[in-house]
């Protein structure tokens, strides 16, 4: 399998490790960490130098109850340095965004390669064609709500099918719009609108979303079931849980895994190559 860019292609042979890098004040494990472009650039470059094939980009944070910010804000965060990144280092950029507006100029003005979009191109209804007219990837996650509702008391009764429906109808609406099959990635959300049962039950029946013949991307790192499970209330100290956790996913079918601690998820990839 291959992820097609605009000008190239990453064999998919083995995972590809998606780096997080967030611009935002209140993402849930490294909020306000990066909000300065010297500290963005010193981060992303040691996530490219421990093995990050694509740092994912986000101006806006989706942990449960977010807020959302205006267009504007979102574009101040983000444009600068994914300029930068460009200008700097040979690597793929993802921008984490479900606005239109934001997804169109960031690739066309800043250099952006990837849009990384939460709502699978439903939260603004111009995005779908909009990125078919990028001839970019992207991203569609499944989400049972918005970050501001998701866990006010969601239920399945049961997960995957719900997912395999949802991803049904949004990857035909993406093909209809235009976007090229080959384009498209899935991600079936982990904690987006999840109960703890709900992110468990998602990683061991992964395997069932092949059918979809689309990259599969995870985003298991630091999340609150992980610290359901093991007891650790503090998100950057659940990096063993976010081994594992990944390790499992991989072995089910994940080709790409976003992570905050590459270095780790990178060792985990040659592991598994060298056990599996």
């Amino acid at each position: 399998m291959k992820l097609y860019l605009r000008n190239k292609f990453i064999e998919l042979e083995e995972p590809v490790v998606m780096g997080v890098l967030n611009v935002t004040p209140d993402s849930f494990s490294d909020g306000g960490q990066f909000l300065e472009i010297d500290s963005a650039l010193k981060h992303t470059e040691r996530m490219i130098s421990n093995g990050a094939q694509i740092i994912d980009v986000g101006g806006e944070s989706s942990r449960p109850g977010a807020k959302k910010v205006s267009i504007d804000e979102e574009m101040d965060r983000v444009f600068p340095i994914i300029e930068k990144i460009k200008d700097r280092f040979e690597t793929i950029v993802s921008l984490d965004t479900y606005k239109e507006r934001v997804a169109r100029d960031a690739v066309l003005e800043a250099g952006a390669d990837i849009i990384n979009d939460i709502s699978a191109l439903r939260f603004c209804e111009r995005m779908a064609e909009t990125v078919a007219k990028l001839d970019v990837p992207v991203i569609l996650m499944h989400i049972k709500g918005t970050p501001e509702n998701m866990q006010k008391d969601p239920f399945y009764a049961d997960v995957i099918a719900e997912i395999k429906g949802y991803f049904h109808v949004n990857i035909d609406i993406a093909l209809a719009k235009g976007i090229k099959k080959e384009k498209i990635i899935i991600d079936p959300g982990i904690g987006f609108g999840k109960r703890h049962e709900d992110n468990i039950e998602i990683i061991k029946r992964l395997k069932e979303l092949k059918e979809f013949e689309a990259p599969i991307l995870m985003g298991i790192s630091r999340k609150s079931f992980l610290g359901h499970i093991s007891g650790e209330n503090e998100p950057a100290a659940r990096e063993t849980e976010t081994i594992s956790a990944d390790l499992i996913a991989m072995m089910n079918g994940a080709d790409i895994i976003r992570v905050h601690n590459v270095k780790n998820a990178v060792k985990s990839i040659k592991i598994l190559k060298a056990l599996a």
